[in-house]
């Protein structure tokens, strides 16, 4: 499952942004907010944090002109809870995203840029503010590799 997020990682002469969409107050459906406030912004890889209005924030990721847009999100892709998958646009047709007023899929059409969505299998979207421990031991490792990749930047 690295593998994918590996291979964006390491274009390092490519912009990476990191978007972080979720609700914090249906527990698991807040992991992409959570990864993204701890995603370390260093020379090709920054982070946004959106929360449940991505398309307030069209204007200003087309304005950041990243090389490679990466969405993460709390999504029902049919896995065990905790399991993470790496798609492409074309690939989320049959993804459930719960906290949208515009589907991704469709949010792609103002980007430029090729753009992927990072989809983390929940555990709970109930109403609480705290995600299950399986989430939130996938969201660590997620945001180790994403803040591994760059510090190696220029070695």
């Amino acid at each position: 499952m690295f593998k994918e997020l590996n291979n964006i990682l390491s274009q390092r002469d490519k912009k990476k942004l990191f978007v972080g969409i979720g609700n914090l107050l249906k527990m698991d459906d807040g992991v992409g907010v959570y990864i993204s406030k701890k995603i370390k912004n260093k020379k090709t890889v920054s982070s946004l944090t959106a929360e449940t209005s991505i398309e307030n924030y069209i204007g200003k990721i087309n304005s950041l002109k990243p090389d490679i847009l990466v969405l993460i999100d709390c999504a029902d892709i049919k896995s065990p809870a905790g399991t993470f998958k790496l798609l492409t646009l074309s690939q989320i047709q049959d993804i459930t995203f719960n906290t949208h007023n515009i589907s991704l899929r469709r949010l792609s059409e103002f980007f430029r840029m090729p753009v992927y969505v990072l989809g983390i299998q929940p555990e709970k979207i109930d109403f609480g503010e705290n995600i299950s421990y399986i989430v939130k031991n996938v969201a660590y490792k997620i945001i180790k590799q994403i803040n591994k990749e760059e510090v190696h930047h220029g070695c």
